[in-house]
C-alpha cells in the first residue's frame, strides 16, 4: 500500500486448525491480536489489513479446505476497527482511497467464501471490527461484549461496508438507530442481549467458555443441528427511516457534520440490498465517502479532538504529582439543593465513602438526602447496583444541620448561593471544625476562588472543583489553583477528579474559568445582536453552520437565565469593555422567565419589544461577530495563563459543553475559517495539527 502508517501497532492475524467432536473436518480459527492487552485494542491499519489477507491467503491453499472459517478476538476485544492514529500519515486523495478499497477488498474475502464463515464476538466490536464481524455468515457474540458504528460521532462513516451490510440485516430503521442516533448521543454501545435481539447476532453465550461453546454452536450450524433464521428484511419503511436519520442529523449537528450527512446517503443506497452488482457499488460509494471525509479538516480537526479526550485528559497538563495526593475516606457536602445533592449522589456512587450533606433546615438536608438515596434506588431498578451495593450506598449517605459532623472529613465541597460573603463564611464555620489537612473546594462557577479563601487561616486548602450540569453526564472538571492553593491540595483534587471519571482541565482563578467565560463571551454577542433590533429566530440560528450542540438560546434555558445573568454580571465587572450585561436577559430574569419561548419558535408575548432596535444584523453578521469574540477571547484567556495550552481551552468545550469534535473544540474551526488569524494575527495551531498538512 502507498500509505503507510510508520507507527502502527499490527494487528496480527493468526491461524489454527482446530479439530471439534461432530465434525469431520477443521475449522480455521484466526485470531486477531496486536500483542497488548485490553488497553490497546486490536485495530487494522495497512499491516492488520495485510496480515488478515495473508491468514486467508493460507487458509485457501490449506489441504484439505476447512470446513469453515471462524474469526475472534484477544481476550475482551474483538477489533475496534481502523487505526485512525495513521491517518496523519495520509497525505493524498488516492493513498485515502486505497485504505478504503483495501479494507473492502480483504473483508468481502469473508462474505464471498465458499467456506461458512462465522465471527466469535469476544469482546467490543466496533467501526471496522464490526464489519469484518458482518461480513461472516454467522455470528456468535459474548454476553459481555458491545458493538457500536462510531463513525459518525467523530465526522466519518463506517467505510468497510456497514452502511450497506447492516440496514440489510436488520432492517432500516434499527440500522439508522445504530449508525446515526447512536453515534450522534455520545457514542452510545449496543450490549450483547440487545445485538442478538435486534439481529447483529445469531446467539448470546456467555464468557467464561465463549470460544468453547462458539465452536460447539458453528459444528451444530455446520450439521444442520442448528438452524439460523433471518426474518426477511421490510424495504416498505425505508424513506420514512431515512427521512428520521435526516431529522436526527439535522437536530443534533445542524447539517454541519459532512459525516453524518454522507452515513445517511449510505443508508438510502443500502435498499438495493447486498447482491453481488448491488453490494459492489454500494461499497464504492463508501469508498468516495471515506475517501472525501479522510482528506476534509473536518475530519482532522474530529481526530485532533479524539486525541485529547483520549490523552491529553487523561494525563491533564500542570497537574502536581500525584504522589503528593492526600486520601479521601470521607466526604462533607455544604447545601443539600439539587446541585449538591447531585454532587453527594456522584461522591457515594464512585468514591464509596461516607458523605455527609448540611443546609440551614432540618427539611432541605432531608430533601437532598433523600434525593441521593431515591436516585440509588432509581440504579437499582434499572439493574445498575446490586441490591447489596445499593444497601451499602445508601448507609453512607446522611444529613446534618451542624457542620461539626463533618470533623473527620478530608474534603469538604460547598455548593450554596453564588455570594462571596455567603462562602466565605461557609469555609469559615468548616474550618473551625475540619483538620488541617482537610480540603476545602467550592463550585462555584464565576467567582474568585482566592477570594473565597483570603479570610481563612489555612487559604492553602482551597481548591475550584467546578462541575458541570447534570453532574452525572457532563465529564469535565475544571479544577482551580487559586493564588495560595497548594500542592498537596491541588494533587488530591485531581486524584479525587479521577476516581470520579472525571476528564480534569487545570486553570487558573480567572473569572468564569474556561467554559462560562467562551458561552458567556459568545452568547452575550447574540443577545446584543437581538438588542440591536435583529429578530430572535434570525439571532438564534446564526451559529448552526458550527452544529453546536443547541441553539442559543436553548443553552440560555439550560443554563437557566438567573445562572446566566449571575455570571455575565461578574463577567462584566471584571471586563467591562468586553462583556456587557443584557436589558433582555435581566428582564426575563425579573419576569421568572425560563426561555424566550413560549413554545418552539414563538417569542413569548410577556417579552415582545425585545429585539425593538433599529440596527438588525444578518445570520452571516451575528455568526461573524460571535466567532470574532471568540477568536479574541481565546488568545486573551492564553496571554493570560489561564490555561496551559490551547489544547485544554478545547477539551473544555468538548466535555464541558458538548462542542462537536469537527470543530476540533473550537481552535480548529477558528483557524480553518480564517478568523484567528484576522482576529489575532496568528494561527491557534501549526498547519497539519488539526487541518490538512500544508
Amino acid at each position: 500500500m502507498t500509505a503507510v502508517f510508520e507507527n502502527e501497532v499490527v494487528t496480527e492475524a493468526r491461524v489454527r486448525y482446530m479439530r471439534v467432536p461432530g465434525l469431520a473436518g477443521e475449522i480455521a480459527l484466526v485470531t486477531l491480536d496486536n500483542g497488548h492487552d485490553h488497553t490497546r485494542p486490536s485495530t487494522f491499519g495497512p499491516g492488520g489489513l495485510a496480515s488478515l489477507d495473508a491468514a486467508l491467503d493460507e487458509i485457501a491453499a490449506h489441504t484439505p479446505a476447512p470446513a469453515a472459517i471462524a474469526v475472534t478476538g484477544k481476550p475482551f476485544v474483538f477489533a475496534v476497527g481502523a487505526d485512525l492514529s495513521g491517518v496523519p500519515a495520509v497525505t493524498s486523495a488516492g493513498q485515502a482511497r486505497e485504505i478504503a478499497e483495501t479494507g473492502h477488498r480483504v473483508f468481502r474475502r469473508l462474505k464471498d467464501s465458499a467456506v461458512p464463515t462465522f465471527a466469535f464476538v469476544n469482546g467490543v466490536a466496533l467501526g471496522g471490527g464490526l464489519e469484518l464481524a458482518l461480513h461472516c455468515r454467522y455470528r456468535t457474540i459474548a454476553s459481555t461484549a458491545m458493538v457500536a458504528f462510531p463513525e459518525v460521532f467523530l465526522g466519518l462513516v463506517p467505510g468497510w461496508g456497514g452502511t450497506q451490510l447492516l440496514p440489510n440485516l436488520i432492517g432500516i430503521d434499527p440500522a439508522v438507530t445504530v449508525v446515526v442516533e447512536n453515534a450522534l448521543a455520545q457514542n452510545t454501545m449496543t450490549r450483547a442481549p440487545k445485538a442478538a435481539a435486534l439481529g447483529i447476532a445469531d446467539v448470546v453465550l456467555e464468557p467464561a467458555d465463549f470460544l468453547e461453546r462458539s465452536l460447539e454452536w458453528a459444528v451444530g450450524v455446520l450439521t444442520g443441528d442448528v438452524v439460523v433464521s433471518r426474518p426477511e428484511v421490510d424495504r416498505t419503511g425505508w424513506d420514512a427511516a431515512i427521512e428520521r436519520a435526516r431529522a436526527i442529523v439535522a437536530a443534533r449537528t445542524r447539517d454541519a457534520s459532512p459525516g453524518a450527512l454522507r452515513a445517511v446517503e449510505l443508508l438510502d443506497l443500502a435498499r438495493d440490498g447486498v447482491g453481488g452488482e448491488a453490494f459492489t457499488a454500494g461499497t464504492a460509494a463508501e469508498d468516495d465517502a471515506l475517501t472525501d471525509l479522510l482528506m476534509s479538516d473536518e475530519l482532522r480537526a474530529s481526530l485532533y479532538a479524539f486525541d485529547l479526550v483520549n490523552k491529553r485528559a487523561k494525563r491533564p497538563a500542570g497537574a502536581p504529582d500525584r504522589k503528593l495526593a492526600r486520601k479521601v475516606t470521607k466526604v462533607g457536602v455544604v447545601g443539600a439543593g439539587l446541585m449538591a445533592s447531585q454532587l453527594a449522589l456522584l461522591f457515594v456512587r464512585q468514591l464509596e465513602v461516607p458523605v455527609v450533606l448540611t443546609d440551614i433546615d432540618q427539611a432541605r438536608v432531608d430533601k437532598g438526602v433523600a434525593y441521593v438515596r431515591g436516585e440509588l434506588e432509581k440504579l437499582a431498578g434499572r439493574g445498575r447496583l446490586s441490591p447489596d451495593r445499593l444497601n451499602r450506598l445508601t448507609g453512607l449517605v446522611s444529613g446534618s444541620l451542624d457542620k461539626a459532623a463533618f470533623a473527620d472529613a478530608d474534603l469538604v465541597i460547598e455548593a450554596v448561593f453564588e455570594e462571596m460573603s455567603v462562602k466565605q463564611q461557609v469555609f469559615a464555620e468548616v474550618e473551625a471544625v475540619v483538620s488541617a489537612e482537610c480540603v476545602l473546594a467550592t463550585n462555584t462557577s464565576a467567582l474568585s476562588v482566592t477570594e473565597m479563601a483570603s479570610k481563612l487561616e489555612h487559604p492553602e486548602r482551597v481548591v475550584g472543583l467546578h462541575f458541570f450540569n447534570p453532574v452525572a453526564v457532563l465529564p469535565l472538571l475544571e479544577v482551580v489553583r487559586a493564588e495560595q492553593t497548594d500542592d498537596a491540595t491541588l494533587a488530591t483534587a485531581f486524584a479525587v477528579g479521577k476516581s470520579l471519571k472525571k476528564s480534569c482541565v487545570l486553570t487558573a482563578d480567572a473569572p468564569a474559568f474556561v467554559v462560562n467565560r467562551l458561552l458567556t463571551r459568545f452568547l452575550g454577542e447574540v443577545t446584543a445582536a437581538v438588542e440591536q433590533g435583529t429578530p430572535v429566530a434570525v439571532a438564534d440560528r446564526a451559529l448552526d453552520p458550527l452544529g453546536l450542540p443547541m441553539s442559543p438560546f436553548d443553552l440560555l434555558t439550560l443554563v437557566g437565565p438567573p445562572v446566566a445573568l449571575h455570571v455575565a454580571e461578574r463577567m462584566h465587572e471584571a471586563f467591562p469593555d468586553r462583556f456587557a450585561v443584557g436589558e433582555g436577559l435581566k428582564r426575563m430574569v425579573e419576569l421568572g422567565k425560563t426561555s424566550v419561548y413560549s413554545e418552539p419558535s414563538v417569542v413569548d408575548a410577556d417579552l415582545e419589544g425585545i429585539d425593538a432596535g433599529d440596527s438588525p444584523l444578518t445570520e452571516e453578521q451575528v455568526r461573524d461577530r460571535a466567532v470574532r469574540a471568540l477568536a479574541q477571547e481565546v488568545r486573551l484567556m492564553l496571554d493570560e495563563g489561564v490555561v496551559q495550552a490551547v489544547q485544554d481551552i478545547d477539551l473544555c468545550m468538548l466535555l464541558g459543553a458538548g462542542w462537536p469534535f469537527w470543530l476540533g473544540g473550537i481552535s480548529a474551526y477558528l483557524d480553518r475559517s480564517g478568523v484567528s488569524e484576522t482576529v489575532t494575527g496568528r494561527r491557534f495551531l501549526p498547519e497539519g495539527v488539526a487541518s490538512l498538512p500544508a
